[in-house]
């Protein structure tokens, strides 16, 4: 039983403002296993202070853009050290299998970090222009200004550190709320943060609800909004800063497409699909959950994703052997069931899976991973965001006939083709409206390339150079013309 009666602000461990008690109870047992300190508007107020004079009056703003990177490479060796702690608190609290959690949810973190330090030192952050009236321009980056970053529960340390670097390497003042349904591991990184020594009020991490979030979203203290969550909730967001002129990046839903094309073979789709559809069990924005195949290979191609689901290992999160967890929460597993009672009842047929508990499981909160054949784009199954273990096949006819299914969707964050023809693969991928797609492979978020959504799946990019000019802010200087 873990506990932590203080919040991380300004860069100090601090008595919250209130009694509020966050309890984090494991998915796998439905047992509390931690009970932190939650907090409220009155202790974002004392962060963006904090953030805002460590901003406006402090050194961190004013340092060369390499001595930041440099205390960011130090949080990145800190970060070495802990990360198989890293690992099981994320599996303990949020379900994660422990392969998946020692990689995507501890190692990449690490990686993030020293890539944006690296990144720091290729960007020309002051560029001398030729002008066109005599003088020259000099164009200035400088740091956005006090950021807010709210973060969700599914990836929380990846996406907690990829806002968290590169704002740190612009210049920024940081106020990151983290999920409640995750607070252990931002708690373990608010550690790693005191350990670098970064100036007073530049970072504070805040486990708490979404009246927090909501508070620090319309705080007038506040020059930049990184979000990370559904789409409902990031066109409130985006509502919000709109109306205060504010800056906001959105990283939002997805419902992303794997387009098989028929010159593919089954079964290495198959084992593609288990990562790309089902990493994380399927708690994922980028999940490729629309399998679009060749209607002329539509049997092959069910029969071989569904021997996949049906050998996943299902269970303890802890075990290494586990491939598919248990969702956050009792209220996720129920809405991943209505959703597989939803695809039953449009007249989609169940191939493997169901709603019911797996086998050998009597307790956690867990779905049966479940495929559906006989998928129209139409259906809901086909057309919301699910986030949980269950892939839908759809039909296609051919090249054109798939690249209308896949672009047929509110959302564009994701997606993969499937060939044996490099040049054919990547016409496909050309011609998808997302942010983000992988020939032969899954979509991975490879630090050194933007990471984004088109249409409702958000707006602006984290990772790569343009992850970082995200918190940066363009100065343009005019150059008297000498004699």
């Amino acid at each position: 039983m873990v506990e932590q009666k203080r919040l991380f602000i300004g860069g100090e461990w601090a008595d919250p403002a209130t009694d509020r008690v966050i309890d984090v109870v494991s998915p796998h047992t439905e047992e509390v296993i931690a009970s932190v300190a939650g907090a409220a508007p009155a202790d974002a107020d004392r962060a963006v202070a904090a953030a805002r004079a460590a901003f406006d009056d402090g050194p961190w703003p004013r340092l060369d853009p390499a001595e930041r990177a440099a205390a960011v490479r130090r949080l990145a060796e800190l970060y070495k050290g802990r990360r198989k702690e890293m690992a099981r608190l994320i599996s303990d609290e949020m379900g994660a299998p422990i392969t998946f959690s020692k990689f995507s949810q501890a190692t990449l973190p690490m990686v993030l970090l020293n890539a944006f330090a690296d990144i720091a030192g290729t960007i020309p952050w002051e560029q001398a222009r030729p002008g066109r009236f005599g003088a020259d321009v000099l164009v200035r980056k400088e740091p956005v200004g006090v950021v807010a970053g709210i973060v969700p529960w599914n990836m929380p340390q990846f996406l907690l550190v990829g806002k968290l670097a590169p704002a740190l390497v612009a210049g920024c003042a940081v106020v990151v709320k983290p999920s409640p349904e995750t607070p252990l591991d931002a708690l373990l990184l608010a550690e790693l943060v005191a350990e670098a020594g970064l100036p007073p009020g530049v970072v504070s991490i805040l486990p708490a609800g979404p009246d927090v979030g909501r508070h620090l979203v319309s705080h007038p203290g506040v020059d930049k909004v990184s979000f990370t969550g559904s789409t409902a909730a990031g066109r409130d967001v985006a509502q919000a800063c709109g109306a205060a002129l504010k800056r906001a990046s959105l990283e939002l839903g997805g419902k992303s497409a794997a387009i098989v094309l028929d010159d593919a073979d089954p079964a290495a789709v198959a084992e593609g699909i288990k990562i790309a559809g089902l990493m994380n069990s399927g708690q994922a924005c980028v999940a490729q959950t629309r399998v679009l195949v060749p209607r002329s290979r539509y049997d092959e191609h069910v029969d071989a994703l569904a021997a996949m689901v049906r050998a996943l290992k299902v269970g303890d999160p802890s075990d290494p052997a586990t491939e598919v967890g248990p969702l956050v929460a009792r209220r996720q597993r129920e809405r991943v069931r209505e959703y597989i009672r939803s695809g039953r009842d449009e007249g989609a047929r169940i191939v493997v899976g169901g709603d019911g508990m797996p086998d050998g499981l009597d307790r956690g909160w867990y779905v049966r991973p479940t495929l559906f054949a006989d998928v129209g784009n139409h259906m809901r199954i086909a057309r919301e965001e699910i986030f949980g273990p269950v892939l839908s096949v759809i039909p296609h006819d051919g090249d054109d006939d798939a690249l209308k299914i896949a672009n047929d969707s509110e959302y564009g964050l994701s997606g993969s083709v499937w060939t044996a023809d490099g040049e054919r693969g990547l016409r496909v991928a050309r011609g998808v409206r997302t942010g983000s797609f992988g020939i032969n492979q899954p979509y991975s978020m490879d630090p050194a390339a933007p990471f984004g959504g088109m249409k409702a799946s958000g707006i602006g990019r984290e990772l790569g150079p343009e992850g970082l000019d995200g918190y940066l802010e363009s100065k343009a200087i005019s150059l008297a013309a000498e004699g």
